[in-house]
Order: structure tokens, then sequence, then C-alpha cells
């Protein structure tokens, strides 16, 4: 059997073994002290005020949604070049959701589309409550100008920034804040840091950061500010709002603690990865990803785009050959809309026609930390022999 390189994978170190058994050798598996620190690690880094810890990238972008106030006759809008949850979090609110078309050079939300799209909405009273731009791959989204945009049209910003810790944007870590109310970050294994599962949003406003802490544990509290009435005792605790057990454990938050001190290698790593692709694969017929001169990549994916047209192979049969020859490729994303489910609330193919023929093109090759030079001469020597 032929080893696969894949796509992506974790790196996990003794230190973060070790982290983790320190843990199970305490007194508390969860809510504990670890937890806490690795949102005071995750908002330092990134240079925002609170940060609050889940169970998945998902709940957070979820009670980010209900922080921000979403529900039943609100428009969302997002991009269609990601995964489900970006989309889904909003209909877990009740929320209506669209889509904004990519830009075709870094295959995020294009500004130019999502101005014409409320241009239009504001005339048929439609306009968005919450934008959520998505830094697909790692580069950050032009979040300036949709920062601009959200001013004029007065709507919330989330950013999912999934794929995208270690990233930054005018020079600043992603995350800070400067250009929106939330941000989420994955820590899923196939991220840059992985605590197994888990997820981050961190904000600058207090009061988003209470309401997401009290819809992650239940909307039950033992803050004395938020509670209806004063402590009888000790024991006393308030539902005050509707939540969920969206809860990180201590043993995800001491691998993510562990797993940050080492991210600006990871990073570094990944850039030179990307950059041996930039050279490597310069003379195939491949789109190679465009990198703005305002973004620092955290090369989360480094996808390629197959030009069929010169090839005597299908974007299917490229794939195919990869995989066979042991190079996991993948592919990122099936444009939401196109999902049956999406397709059932009145999505059709051809709405977003930029998203849909990136889709139709690409392949995400490997690029991990732990990839090794020889993993990576490989991918480009296979790649040299299936393009011909």
């Amino acid at each position: 059997m032929i080893p696969m390189i894949p796509y992506g994978k974790q790196d996990i170190s003794q230190a973060d073994i070790d982290a983790v058994v320190r843990v199970l050798q305490s007194d508390y598996l969860t809510q504990g002290a670890q937890v806490p620190l690795f949102e005071q690690t995750v908002a330092s880094y990134c240079g925002a005020q609170y940060a609050v810890a889940v169970n998945s990238a998902t709940s957070a972008l979820h009670i980010a949604c209900l922080a921000l106030e979403l529900r039943g006759g609100d428009f969302f809008w997002t991009s269609p070049n990601t995964f489900v949850a970006s989309a889904n979090c909003a209909l877990f609110c009740g929320a209506t959701v669209d889509f904004v078309d990519i830009d075709p050079l870094t295959y995020n939300m294009c500004v130019v589309a999502l101005e014409n799209k409320l241009k239009i909405a504001k005339q048929n009273h439609t306009l968005p409550k919450i934008v959520m731009p998505v830094h697909f791959a790692g580069q950050s989204c032009d979040m300036k100008r949709i920062h601009a945009l959200s001013v004029e049209y007065d709507f919330k910003i989330i950013e999912d920034a999934a794929h995208a810790i270690g990233g930054q944007y005018l020079g600043a870590p992603i995350g800070g804040g400067e250009y929106s109310d939330i941000t989420v970050f994955s820590f899923h294994p196939v991220k840059i840091v992985t605590t197994g599962e888990g997820g981050v949003a961190t904000t600058n406003q207090e009061a988003l950061a209470e309401k997401m802490q009290l819809f992650r544990s239940h909307g039950v509290t033992r803050e004395p500010h938020l509670m209806t009435q004063p402590q009888e005792g000790a024991w006393v605790y308030q539902q005050v709002d509707l939540g969920f057990n969206y809860r990180m454990t201590e043993m995800q938050a001491a691998l993510g603690i562990s797993q940050m001190q080492r991210l600006g290698d990871f990073i570094q790593k990944r850039t030179v990865f990307a950059q041996h692709y930039d050279v490597g694969l310069s003379h195939l017929p491949l789109v190679l990803p465009y990198q703005t001169p305002e973004s620092d990549s955290s090369f989360h994916l480094y996808p390629i785009l197959i030009q069929t047209d010169q090839l005597s192979k299908t974007r299917l049969e490229v794939f195919n050959a990869l995989r066979e020859r042991g190079i996991g490729v993948n592919v990122h994303y099936i444009p939401v809309h196109t999902q049956p489910y999406y397709q059932q609330q009145g999505f059709a193919q051809g709405d977003f026609p930029v998203a849909e023929a990136y889709y139709q093109q690409t392949i995400s090759i490997s690029v991990f930390h732990a990839m090794t030079e020889q993993d990576q001469e490989t991918v480009i020597k296979v790649l040299q022999e299936v393009l011909v």
C-alpha cells in the first residue's frame, strides 16, 4: 500500500501530550483553570480584549450570531466558498441566509459584489443584519472595505477565520477586531493549531463576550450583576437565557495552550512550503494561489486550479491520479448554495458563478507544518508526472 501524504495533518509534540496528561492527573477535567488561560492566550496573541472558547468553531459561529441577536426575519450573508457551518449557524437562529460571490483572484468574498448586492437590498428593504466574510485558506478578506460598507449600510460583521489563526491583515493579527464585531477560529485537527475539536470567538466588546459566555453554558450564570436577585448562598445559579452546552474541556484547552506556543513556527514553515510551491509549480498548467499585499496568509490550504483546457485530463482524473500515487489531495469547497438542503431553500446552480467556476477546477494539495521537504518534493514530482 502506498503511504499517503495528506493535504493537512496535526503536529502533536511530547509537550502537548504532557500538558494533557497533567490535566488528566488534576482535579478538574472541565470548568477549571485551563480554559480561561487558553482564552487569555488566544486573545493576547490576536490583540483582542476578550476570547470565548467552545467545543467547536460551529458552536462559536452559532453563539456569535446569538450574541448579535440574529433571529427570524433577519438576513444573513456569507460566502458560498466555505464549509456549510458558515451558513448553517444563521439558520440555527431562524434567519434567512444568502451569499455573496467570490473574488476570482483571492477566492474570498468579493467586495464589489457585496457593495452591488447591498445597493439592491437597500432598495428592497432586505439589508443583512450580519455579514460573515470567510478568510479562505488563511488569507484575510478585504476587511477595511467591508467594514466601511458596514458603517454605510448598518450591518454587523463576524469574521469566519476558521482557517486563519496566525494570519495577518494590514500588519496586525487576524482576530484583533478592528474591522469586525466578532472573529471565530477553528481548532479542528486539520487546522493550524488544534485542540482536537474546538473553537474560539474573539471580540473587543464586553457585552458580546458576556453573552457568548452565557450561551455556551446553558444560559446559566453565577455572576451577581447578571442575576435577578441577591444570592441566597454560594450554591445559587440562575438561568437568565436559553443556552447550550458548548463548553470546551480542560484537556482540549491544555492542548491548545501548548500548541499556541509553536504557532509562529507553524506559520513560518507553512509560508516556506507555499513559497516553494510557488516556484516549483509555476511552469505547470495551474493557477496558483494569489496573495494580496495587504494580507499575510496562514496557509491553512494551498488550493491550485487545474487548467483543464490545456490538458487531456479532467479535474477528476487528475484528482484520482494524485490519490493513486499517494498524494492525499482534497477539494475545498463545494459551494454551499449547491448543496441539496440549500437547493431546497430556493438556491440554484448558476446563482454564484465565480464560486462555481472556482469549484470546478480546484484541488487542495498538501501543506502542513509536519510535512518534510521530501514530502513536498514528492508532491511536486507527482504533479509534474500527472499533468503531462
